[in-house]
């Protein structure tokens, strides 16, 4: 090792590469990132990316506590899947869109896990159908707005505290490429998704004082049950096939790849960023 605390033999160099995979590496199947002793917390982990995540990081060693709101069944089920992996998985009732809730997800998941130092706010809706501005009712517009910006304002209210007593954290809020491009006939679903990237880049400045870090992870089109509808007809095939780059929608697994790298301490130099995971069909960041 040189005085600037550098190794000048390749194979001093070789070993040090190799304990720092195994550091940073558990093996679970495979190579994976490890979040082991983590507490997580995931808002909408019941279906599609949310459940893709809870088991992800279930399966790297983190403690999970998930919400669902009506599809307790299925919560159950991903509660048992990701369990499988030896750790803490909770499923707990809550609607991310009420503020009260969320007070009530946050105490229920320091109470269980102790701590929380990753939170994942995924909960969000989409309108399948189109729907031009002037047929558009206020309700609508609430609702979206309710359910996907301000449920991730809310949680991450009552979530900061915690990890500002820590002094540590990390938090993914979940946007799309449709907030940086915008989507018409789903106008508020982009504006929705907009509003979480600007949330986002503030306090990713906001909190860094705090060891906060927060990065929003934007995916493309999905196949989720939220988008089946419209990716299974012959339209969105041939959407699909020439739109995205790579020739398909992403996986829900394929989203909660990036979601647990960016929570991960190999993310722990970087705030403020979009992430985006979309086959190349939006070239944007």
């Amino acid at each position: 090792m040189n005085i600037f605390g550098r190794v000048d033999s390749w194979p001093a160099q070789q070993a040090l590469t190799f304990n720092f995979q195994l550091s940073t590496f558990n093996f679970f199947g495979g190579l994976m990132i490890s979040l082991a002793g983590k507490a997580a917390l995931i808002t909408g982990g019941s279906r599609g990316i949310g459940a893709a995540a809870v088991k992800l990081f279930a399966q790297a060693g983190a403690d999970v506590v998930f919400n669902y709101v009506k599809a307790k069944d299925a919560a159950l089920q991903i509660q048992q899947e990701a369990g499988k992996h030896g750790t803490r998985v909770e499923a707990f009732k809550a609607d991310v869109g009420k503020h009260v809730d969320n007070q009530r997800l946050v105490e229920h998941t320091i109470a269980r896990l102790g701590r929380l130092d990753i939170l994942v706010a995924n909960a969000g809706v989409w309108n399948p159908e189109d729907l031009p501005i002037e047929k558009m009712t206020e309700k609508q517009w609430d609702d979206m707005i309710r359910i996907n910006l301000k449920s991730v304002y809310s949680i991450i209210h009552f979530a900061v505290p915690h990890m500002i007593k820590q002094k540590s954290g990390k938090i993914i809020p979940i946007s799309s490429t449709a907030g940086q491009r915008g989507e018409s006939l789903h106008t508020h679903y982009g504006a929705s998704k907009g509003g979480i990237i600007s949330l986002t880049k503030g306090l990713a400045t906001e909190l860094a004082r705090h060891n906060i870090l927060v990065n929003s992870v934007a995916p493309g089109w999905v196949a989720t049950d939220m988008s089946n509808a419209v990716l299974e007809s012959k339209l969105g095939q041939k959407m699909a096939s020439t739109v995205i780059p790579l020739g398909r929608a992403a996986t829900a697994e394929e989203i909660a790849g990036p979601i647990l790298f960016v929570a991960s301490d190999l993310a722990n130099f970087m705030t403020g960023e979009v992430i985006n995971v979309n086959g190349g069909s939006v070239l944007c960041g």
